[in-house]
């Protein structure tokens, strides 16, 4: 609480038994509580103040599409999820002997079909593009190699070995 440990909230414990006394420790105590309550309180309040306005602003609205701009696939695969759930809950209402049964199930049926093309799209997608990106690494390497190939490598330089000049007479 408020980043003190045990030893420190003992330590103001015991001054403030000294400083109010023990009379009055539990009146502070309760007065304590109830300001902290009213504090929460009105956190709380502030808090879903701002989530109410951010509602009516049109925040949450901005958010969805941001996040549908942002992955269109995963947006449109929740709504397919989304549909084929709400389609399979409404076939436990109603009678499966009935028209509305029988539509119903086909209905479902037909959902199931979809998103399993979908999914099979999305992940035909995801293959051809790794295989176009792993065809242009290989043509950025091919022409990394070639120019490479075409260039000469640079002949290291010869430099002379120095020998010890023993003429000076140094040992």
């Amino acid at each position: 609480m408020f980043g003190m440990g045990w030893s420190e909230l003992l330590v103001v414990g015991v001054v403030a038994l000294i400083v109010v006394g023990p009379k009055d420790l539990p009146v502070l105590f309760r007065q304590i509580g109830q300001f902290v309550g009213k504090a929460k309180g009105m956190a709380r309040e502030f808090s879903s103040a701002m989530n109410d306005a951010a509602n009516e602003s049109g925040m949450r609205d901005i958010s969805k599409t941001l996040k549908s701009a942002t992955n269109p696939l995963g947006t449109a695969m929740d709504g397919v999820k989304d549909a084929a759930r709400d389609v399979s809950s409404s076939l436990r209402d109603v009678d499966p002997n009935s028209e509305t049964g029988k539509l119903a199930r086909e209905r479902a049926d037909k959902a199931k079909k979809i998103q399993a093309s979908t999914a099979r799209a999305a992940a035909d997608r995801k293959t051809r593009e790794a295989e176009e990106a792993r065809k242009a690494a290989d043509a950025a390497e091919a022409a990394i190699g070639s120019d490479a190939a075409d260039e000469t490598p640079p002949t290291p330089k010869k430099t002379p070995k120095k020998t010890p000049d023993t003429s000076k007479g140094d040992t």
